[in-house]
């Protein structure tokens, strides 16, 4: 297809990447061009993430042949491409991504004159002489230069933008704003916020104000910066009541420095001097240092460094050739988001070098290293991380049988790393589940599909994709929702036989499952999760750390109903609010309709509901099958035009009736509609207003498709059609409500017959369906009209009503490069807490934090210590074979009180009928538990107060 117009977006494809970046930043990458140097796994990794973000074009460079190192980690190199030009090779696979990037490759020596064509140069595999020479050509000519570069289990990026570059937003979160309660007329004007909740304002920030009674010289007034105390108000008039103080971003310049020295700064100054001793080792010898060889290593020289690490430069010297995906998913996710920074001027640079190292996943013993031999190449795809790892770790992660659950844009990228690092490459197995399919939207961030493989099953194209990269990986693809319902295939056969379980979620419900699942039968959990350009990671690991349900965050903030019903003062009030009326008109009524239609029972059942309303229910089923039932399409608009005048002017006009635009509080004079109440006003509806037509075409089209008759989008039928309609003038209501029996609803003219062919659509919010989104943005903000709220894009309007996740790729790979390493550790066998890191990032700051995990909380009971993983473990059978008795198991834990911390032998549970005992116990003594309660599920089996008839029954079954 080619590059696209930089003025038009595919919102289909770019539509979670758009709610990251923002339509401006989006269009100023349209117009990028970016030189990619160095075709080895950081490098593919990088244009990877980069194509798919949407420049205009990216050229990949690369003078060298595939070798079998690369194959590591360079997931579009196959084992046939040995010997040909890397990026070559990787240049149409690569093209696939995105049809709107145009994608070459070059294959001769970067020339100055070279560069010119291009906004931003990516340096991937360079020596460090290339890097200063083309680097200071660069900034001389304002070219964005980042060079990036890894090494075994070291990883290096450093950015240079040149002397002004422009930060339009630092930190890519939404504008604030907060209702004002006060503005004092002084020198120094105080603005007080009313204090629902914390303004989130700070010093240095720029705000604006608007809808200030009274004080009108602040309305639209410049941005002003906030200080101890802002803007003087000395002579403006008097400040009445209400406005809103808004934050804007104002924009920021800063400056680069040239690619340099420094090595002034601890642990980052150690890798700093370690990296140029590789890269002078390699200059002079032509070669990187051989795997863990304790000779020919690299030596820093006379590095201008307080206290060189030796320990620490040893080991990047014994891993520098190594090759490992994750690593280069990490940074490979990091400079990719620099280079989005660079196109665009969204979120604040990295100033300017990052360093960053795993060390811990080598060997948790002290001393313990690895042999040249161990780590020698082999020729095999796997040379790469032989060279940090050695053979054995390789040979374990071919046995590992994984669990991957979710096949989305984590779950791509965790199949992709699976496939490179060899895990299930032999006898092992990986399972991936996934009940959805592919959709357009994710072609930007979930990297192993293709336009043609829309409507595609998610896990199993997924699978196939990676089968490409590396053939040898065992992989099986479901399409199972994980969940009660799924446990007979779940079962205890499936997760004993599992080394681990990687979740790829999108909802902390599935999350929490899963992390239950995962505790009850012992095995490691890796849970991850992205929201824009933050993410984390944590790992559960069995008797160590805490599980995933052990912190949550706090519950979302949920908007009051009167808000919602007569005080909205923010747009994501009448959008929650449209979300309700779409259910309430669309799915609900004809739900209770076809049921009461279908079911005889239908009524009955509905008294037996937590909090039922019978009477509401059966008005809304008479509505639906006799009142509001459309004969045609001439009566589904009359029904929306209808619709339009209750809510937008007769519901206003009687909410003002009830409390006029004068009314005061009682008890303190002051003005009710005052504060976070706006006072509304009623609507007129119009044929030429564009946003009324498009609630009476959204409403009308959903209205007929519910009875199963066609609709139209023929605008000016509608026009005419709404000519002839009767809408109802408004008169005030006097509270009093009329009832309708169910005996009047069996007796009415319309017949059951005849409702039922009518009554066969529900619909459900679906936020990329045209007429829901359409119905949802006029309902929104016509009410938002109502109450002089500034209304809001169809874009927003998504993102808001649907609850949509905000989502990138180059975050997406970073926090996979991580979770890969903890898996890595977890094959090791790593027992200590500090060697496993939970991770959080915010790519657009940039910000990482890293924290050892929370060890599991421990308990007590006598002087034996439990936590979550422990339990009692009951074989259930006697010597001679048969099953214990309840007499027999009270009587165990009279005798044993002993916490057992071993595995339990396979089919435990199936002994004892695959009964799961919660054992509620109290002390006896010092060494004797007595069993005061016993229960399976909801069933009672044993408890002291059971009577002695009972009792003497069960004691001795099994």
């Amino acid at each position: 297809v080619g590059a696209m117009d930089a003025e038009i977006i595919d919102e289909a494809l770019y539509s979670r990447q758009l709610y990251v970046l923002g339509h401006e930043a989006m269009k100023r990458m349209q117009n990028c061009n970016v030189l990619i140097s160095g075709m080895r796994g950081l490098g593919v990794e990088i244009a990877k993430n980069v194509i798919l973000g949407g420049v205009k074009s990216v050229t990949v460079h690369d003078q060298g042949v595939a070798e079998w190192r690369d194959l590591s980690s360079q997931f579009y190199l196959r084992e046939e491409d040995l010997g040909k030009n890397r990026a070559e090779v990787s240049q149409h696979r690569l093209a696939e991504l995105n049809n709107y990037v145009s994608v070459t490759a070059c294959t001769e020596a970067l020339t100055e004159d070279y560069l010119t064509k291009f906004q931003v140069v990516v340096l991937t595999n360079s020596d460090l002489e290339e890097q200063q020479q083309l680097g200071e050509f660069a900034h001389s000519k304002g070219i964005k230069l980042i060079v990036a570069d890894t090494r075994g289990l070291f990883g290096q990026l450093f950015c240079d933008f040149g002397e002004e570059m422009v930060v339009y937003d630092t930190n890519g979160e939404q504008p604030l704003s907060a209702m004002i309660s006060m503005i004092t007329k002084d020198s120094k004007g105080v603005v007080t916020c009313l204090d629902e909740a914390r303004h989130g304002f700070e010093s240095g920030d720029y705000v604006t104000f608007t809808e200030v009674q009274g004080m009108t010289e602040l309305n639209g007034c410049q941005p002003v910066e906030i200080k101890v105390l802002g803007k003087t108000t000395a002579g403006f008039t008097d400040y009445i009541r209400g406005g809103i103080v808004s934050q804007v971003k104002m924009p920021k310049k800063i400056s680069f420095f040239l690619l340099t020295d420094f090595a002034k700064f601890e642990r980052p100054g150690q890798l700093h001097v370690g990296f140029q001793a590789i890269h002078a080792f390699q200059k002079k010898h032509n070669h990187l240092p051989a795997p863990w060889n304790r000779v020919n290593s690299a030596q820093t020289g006379s590095a201008k460094v307080e206290q060189l690490d030796d320990a620490l430069i040893k080991k990047l010297s014994f891993v520098a050739s190594g090759d490992l995906a994750p690593i280069n998913a990490f940074i490979g996710g990091l400079a990719a988001q620099e280079v989005m920074k660079a196109c665009t001027g969204k979120f604040m640079p990295m100033m300017q070098w990052l360093y960053f190292d795993a060390l811990e996943c080598l060997a948790e013993e002290e001393g313990v290293e690895l042999t040249e031999e161990e780590c020698a190449p082999r020729n095999c795809r796997y040379d790469g991380q032989v060279a940090v790892f050695g053979t054995k770790l390789q040979d374990m992660l071919a046995k590992q049988r994984y669990f991957l659950v979710g096949a989305g844009a984590i779950g791509c990228e965790l199949l992709k790393n699976f496939a490179m690092i060899g895990l299930a490459a032999g006898e092992g197995e990986v399972i991936v589940t996934d009940m959805d399919t592919i959709e357009k939207s994710n072609l930007n961030r979930q990297f192993l599909f293709r336009p043609s493989d829309v409507t595609k099953m998610k896990s199993d194209t997924a699978a196939a994709a990676v089968r490409q990269m590396n053939p040898s990986i065992r992989i099986t693809g479901h399409q199972n929702r994980v969940g009660p319902d799924t446990e007979r295939v779940y079962d205890d056969d499936f997760f004993e036989s599992l080394n681990g379980v990687t979740n790829a979620l999108d909802n902390v419900d599935a999350r929490m499952y899963m992390d239950r699942r995962c505790v009850y039968y012992r095995k490691p959990l890796l849970e991850s999760g992205t929201l824009g350009t933050k993410g984390n990671v944590q790992v559960v690991i069995p008797f160590l750390t805490e599980s995933y349900s052990s912190s949550q965050d706090p519950p979302e903030k949920s908007i009051p109903i009167c808000t919602l019903k007569n005080f909205p003062n923010a747009i994501e009030h009448t959008l929650q609010w449209a979300r309700d009326e779409f259910e309430g008109l669309f799915k609900q009524p004809p739900e209770n309709a076809m049921q009461y239609l279908s079911d005889p029972k239908f009524m009955e059942r509905t008294l037996k509901l937590p909090g039922a309303q019978p009477v509401e229910v059966l008005e809304a089923v008479y509505k639906s099958l006799v009142t509001d039932c459309p004969h045609s399409w001439a009566d589904c608009v009359a029904w929306a035009r209808n619709h339009w005048q209750c809510q937008y002017n007769n519901n206003i006009r009687q909410l003002l009736h009830n409390f006029p635009p004068d009314q005061v509080h009682i008890d303190s004079g002051a003005p009710f509609w005052s504060g976070p109440k706006r006072c509304p006003h009623h609507l007129e509806f119009s044929t030429s207003n564009e946003l009324h037509m498009d609630y009476v075409v959204a409403g009308a089209n959903l209205f007929a498709q519910t009875y199963g008759m066609p609709g139209s989008t023929d605008r000016a039928g509608v026009v005419k059609i709404l000519q002839e309609v009767k809408v109802p003038q408004f008169t005030p209501r006097s509270g009093v409500k009329i009832h309708v029996s169910d005996q009047e609803l069996q007796n009415s003219n319309s017949s059951v017959g005849k409702m039922r062919k009518f009554v066969c659509t529900t619909k459900h919010l679906d936020d990329d369906t045209n007429f829901h989104m359409d119905f949802i943005v006029a309902s929104s903000n016509s009410r938002a009209e109502n109450y002089d709220i500034p209304a809001t894009d169809r874009h927003k309007s998504k993102l808001i009503a649907g609850k949509i996740i905000p989502a990138i790729a180059t975050t997406t790979a970073a926090v996979v490069g991580l979770v890969c390493l903890e898996l890595i550790k977890i094959v090791q066998g790593h027992k200590k807490l500090e060697s496993f890191k939970n991770g959080f990032m915010n790519l657009a700051l940039p910000f990482f934090a890293f924290s050892e995990p929370i060890a599991a909380p421990t308990h007590k009971y006598y002087e034996i210590d439990w936590t979550l993983w422990d339990r009692f473990e009951v074989t259930g059978l006697q010597p001679n074979g048969e099953e214990m008795t309840l007499r027999q198991f009270l009587d165990y834990f009279k005798v044993r009180s002993q916490l057992l911390y071993s595995s339990p032998p396979h089919g435990f549970w199936r002994t004892i009928s695959q009964t799961l005992i919660y054992l509620f116990l109290f002390s006896q003594n010092e060494h004797k538990l007595e069993i005061t309660m016993l229960s399976q599920g909801v069933s009672m089996l044993y408890s002291f107060f059971m009577p002695a008839a009972k009792l003497k029954e069960r004691l001795d079954l099994p």
